[in-house]
């Protein structure tokens, strides 16, 4: 049995690398993918620690954040797409403002 400190020692470089990736990337997809990275580190913990306790709260709990994650992909590519079809450029700094 692999002990938890190794799961939490991965969520920690896992949503280490998505922090970093959100603030140093400025493609909007990269931006989008490391958030994406950050919610599958915290659900790890989440799994982790229902395993070590026995219990399936934490595990309920990441089935909720997946589904919320799934919308959020849905509305966020959609977001990406439409920004990609008006300003030609998904680049975030070349995105000053949503107004049309």
């Amino acid at each position: 049995m692999v002990p938890i400190q190794y799961y939490t020692a991965l969520s920690a470089i896992l949503f280490t690398i998505g922090a970093l990736g959100v603030l140093t990337r400025r493609n909007a997809i990269i931006v989008f993918m490391s958030v994406e990275l950050m919610l599958n580190s915290a659900n790890l913990v989440f799994v982790a620690f229902a395993r070590s306790f026995q219990s399936i709260n934490g595990q309920v709990f990441v089935f909720f954040v997946m589904a919320v994650a799934a919308a959020e992909v849905a509305v966020g590519l959609a977001l990406i797409v439409a920004i990609f079809r008006s300003k030609h450029n998904i680049n975030i700094d070349q995105i000053n403002n949503l107004r049309g």
